[in-house]
């Protein structure tokens, strides 16, 4: 009888870590295309501050808004959603005009929000955006 308590807890262990396995692959699924959030684009106007906070032919991430603004040109601007489309990780810095996604290594070209490395695949979704008085506003009805 000595061998049943051993195999008994073999097929536990096992299952155990069959378990564990499901939530870890779960939790990075390439399935999203939106990411942790429901809606990965605002759902309301959001005030980013002056428009000359953006570098003329640069970008710049905010973060706590999870959108990212490029400025082609002189009052130009395209603003992207900052949430990386494989798993939903909000981008963690933007390096010239590549922004970088912290979970898993994808990368963006935040002057069209293409994914230049996966493991997302998907583009970031645009965002409208214009200056009102001075401001970046980004979302709809901007």
């Amino acid at each position: 009888m000595s061998g049943r308590p051993a195999a008994r807890r073999t097929v536990l262990k096992g299952a155990a870590l069959a378990g564990a396995a499901g939530l870890g692959a779960a939790a990075c699924s390439t399935e999203s295309k939106v990411g942790h959030a429901r809606v990965p684009t605002p759902t309301g106007p959001v005030d980013l501050g002056t428009a000359a906070e953006v570098p003329v032919g640069g970008a710049r991430l905010y973060r706590e808004q999870r959108l990212v603004v490029h400025c082609p040109a002189e009052g130009r601007y395209r603003a992207f959603s900052a949430q990386c489309t494989h798993a939903g990780c909000v981008l963690d810095k933007v390096e010239g005009t590549e922004g970088n996604c912290p979970c898993h290594g994808s990368r963006f070209d935040v002057t069209t929000g293409t994914a230049l490395q996966g493991p997302a695949t998907v583009p970031l979704p645009e965002v409208p955006v214009r200056v009102r008085d001075g401001k970046l506003v980004a979302g709809p009805e901007a």
